[in-house]
């Protein structure tokens, strides 16, 4: 194995870097993952431990309630947006996928990226950015020559300063679709804090530019968006 180890590192000096850079950094992650775990495990054990056997029954019943309450109001959502006979769109958040439905017959399938659940600034000024669920409404369909107000926090969240104008043309890239909660809808732009293929808002739904355009002409203000 040393030998076959010496030979690739002559034949290949810099892979063989490269190479060990890759596996160190991947034991670091796992190093990190695995103490982050180890952290929350002990204090929830922590936890529990100053609790009565009435409290930990309480808790344990709670938690489970509500995760049976999302997971039942997510089937209904599911099974509410199969029999709507108005076209609409479907967000499958866990499967990445938003449909172009009617009448349950899906007419479009487009993958998609949701931007994840993030908490940006601390403090009375901190925002909670949570995955889209439930039923919301179109609330207005922008093209590229239309301006967008890019929410401040979207600049903290990417580490850039907020200019005094935050307003951008075309922010949302060629079609955008503003939710009636101010959730979007959009393709990666070519100006603005968006313009990033690797970066994809907390909260919002990323899909190709291709599928947008194809569905735009079918996007009118107050249709109707299941997320589930």
């Amino acid at each position: 194995m040393a030998e076959r180890w010496r030979a690739l590192r002559q034949r290949y000096p810099r892979g063989s870097i490269a190479l060990v850079l890759i596996i160190a950094l991947l034991v670091v992650a796992n190093g990190w993952v695995i103490s982050r775990w180890w952290r929350y495990a002990s204090e929830t054990s922590r936890l529990r431990s100053n609790m009565s056997d009435v409290e930990k029954t309480r808790v344990d019943v709670e938690m489970a309630d509500q995760q049976n309450r999302l997971r039942v109001m997510m089937e209904l959502l599911r099974r509410q947006a199969r029999g709507e006979q108005d076209l609409h769109l479907a967000v499958v958040v866990d499967s990445g996928l938003m449909r172009l439905q009617r009448s349950g017959a899906v007419l479009r399938s487009m993958p998609i990226r949701i931007g994840p659940e993030r908490a940006i600034g601390s403090g009375p000024s901190a925002v909670r950015i949570v995955a889209p669920r439930g039923e919301r409404t179109v609330d207005r369909v922008i093209s590229a020559r239309q301006q967008w107000a890019v929410p401040a926090w979207v600049y903290r969240d990417r580490g850039l300063p907020a200019p005094n104008d935050t307003v951008v043309r075309g922010g949302l890239g060629p079609v955008g679709v503003i939710l009636s909660d101010g959730t979007v809808i959009y393709a990666t732009p070519d100006a603005g804090p968006l313009a990033d293929s690797s970066y994809v808002m907390p909260g919002s739904v990323r899909a190709d530019r291709a599928d947008l355009r194809a569905i735009a002409p079918n996007l009118s203000p107050g249709m109707k968006v299941y997320f589930y």
